[in-house]
């Protein structure tokens, strides 16, 4: 039967959304929630399926989040996890709009931002909460026809019951009430004209019970936002995170730039004659000292992923050095080819990094870490096939000299500078650091210094004397550029 949430009869007085729940999700969003984290919608947002959604004139990127809406069934207060479902007495499908241009206007609150009219769509049906399991759940969204999210209730961080214990602690959750639990991957931006469709069901259950689709079609607004409010803002992450992704936002991806054919030029230049370039930029601050290998002759290239410890205080620890601290969420949100680069102040006393933090980041695709601090459990860090640079071993924890203080800053390792995003590249000679806007000029002079270094090289060989020809005169420079146009180069 289908329920018309908008009547007061099956109004909610509360709507309580949950930000990340579903791995897919917290997978694609970078972000490792050790808590659920909550916002509050009003019941004016509420719509029905068929109903329409106004992008307002002058904004972009008014986003979907297909859902499961869990609808409180019974007056509940501090109850706990096992309980939680109990109180639950059915699901629906939600659609969690939201306007990323309006993100930055009440950031934590998502008032303006998913607040509008309408940018709540529940029903059509409801599934008794009895007639299901709440881990065989499926939620699948369909833009124009084409299915674009589709997931499963079986590996959620956070179980519909210890959301709704979780809310109780605080609150008198009422009957009508809903709860919206999280979207998985895939949820994205429509434009003017689209048609969304949510449908939640429960495909292994006898009889398949299904809420039937929930269609919201999008339409642009005759109205702008008024010039006394907050006004639409959007930058390129708002709209990577909007669409997804950069390539879905049509965004060039900055990591493209380590394609297969600029690693093999680098593959094919010394970080010694990557240095000379950095130099002649006026650069010559661009190496990490201090450090040495546990993989010597092993060469390593990747993005800077960038971690900060300052020094120990005992209140700070307590606060910011347990749980899943910076530490454990630098290694764990590293993406294939990054290189972990730690600031540790060059403090030898202790270690940064252990076998289990190592063996996370080789099983996420790190390309090396690097610290300027300490380096515990070497003996098993070194049977792993990552290289781990460091200043030496120690078998004490971060704890005795350090506070794991900041992910993705820029930081000082082994006395140079390093952002998010630089390119690392290290050879046994050490580890230079390249701002990504200078790697194509850089490996390009350092193809030509290598070619013309390896030519003064053979003619050495043959006997010539040094002065004159390395660095070479005008007469050694024009021998050169006969060679070369010989060769064909």
């Amino acid at each position: 039967m289908t329920t018309d949430f908008t009547i007061p009869e099956h109004r909610p007085g509360k709507i309580i959304a949950l930000h990340l729940n579903y791995p897919s999700r917290i997978a694609q969003r970078g972000r490792s929630p050790k808590f659920p984290g909550y916002f509050l919608k009003p019941a004016t947002s509420i719509a029905n399926t068929g109903d329409t959604i106004e992008r307002p004139k002058g904004t972009e990127l008014l986003a979907y989040e297909g859902e499961i809406a869990l609808i409180i069934g019974e007056t509940c207060r501090r109850i706990s996890p096992e309980d939680g479902w109990s109180k639950v007495s059915g699901v629906t499908a939600a659609n969690d709009w939201g306007l990323y241009d309006l993100r930055h206007a009440d950031k934590g609150s998502n008032v303006k931002n998913k607040g509008g009219d309408g940018y709540t769509p529940l029903g059509p049906n409801v599934i008794p909460a009895s007639a299901i399991d709440p881990t065989a759940l499926r939620v699948r969204t369909w833009v124009n026809g084409t299915l674009v999210q589709d997931d499963t209730t079986d590996a959620l961080v956070f179980p519909f019951g210890q959301l709704v214990a979780d809310l109780s602690q605080l609150m008198t959750l009422e009957p009508g009430d809903i709860i919206l639990t999280g979207t998985p991957a895939g949820s994205s931006v429509a434009q003017p004209g689209d048609t969304v469709e949510v449908e939640v069901d429960a495909p292994s259950t006898p009889g398949a019970p299904s809420t039937g689709r929930l269609v919201t079609k999008v339409v642009e607004s005759e109205f702008e936002m008024a010039a006394f409010g907050a006004q639409p803002k959007v930058d390129d992450t708002q709209r990577e995170e909007a669409w997804g992704s950069r390539e879905a936002a049509g965004l060039d991806d900055p990591r493209a730039i380590l394609n297969t054919q600029m690693r093999e030029r680098i593959e094919s230049v010394a970080v010694a004659t990557i240095w000379a370039q950095m130099n002649k930029r006026g650069i010559p601050n661009c190496t990490i000292d201090g450090v040495t290998s546990n993989k010597p002759g092993r060469r390593i290239l990747g993005f800077a992923h960038t971690l900060r410890f300052i020094p120990k205080r005992e209140d700070l620890f307590q606060q910011f050095g347990g749980d899943f601290n910076a530490q454990k969420q630098a290694i764990d949100s590293v993406k294939q080819g990054d290189i972990v680069v730690m600031e540790a102040r060059g403090e030898k006393g202790t270690g940064t990094v252990g076998d289990v933090l190592a063996m996370r980041a080789q099983f996420l695709g790190a390309d090396a870490i690097i610290t300027d601090g300490g380096v515990r459990d070497s003996e098993a860090v070194a049977e792993l096939d990552i290289p781990v640079y460091s200043s030496g071993n120690h078998p004490a924890v971060l704890g005795r000299r350090h506070v794991p203080w900041e992910v993705g800053g820029t930081i000082a390792c082994g006395g140079t500078a390093v952002q998010p995003g630089d390119i690392i590249i290290g050879d046994n000679d050490g580890i230079v650091v390249i701002p990504p806007a200078l790697l194509e000029e850089v490996i390009t002079d350092a193809e030509a210094q290598e070619l013309q270094d390896a030519w003064a090289f053979e003619q050495v060989k043959q006997g010539h004397k040094v002065d004159g020809l390395f660095p070479p005169n005008a007469e050694w420079k024009a021998k050169f550029e006969e060679w070369k146009a010989s060769e064909g180069r």
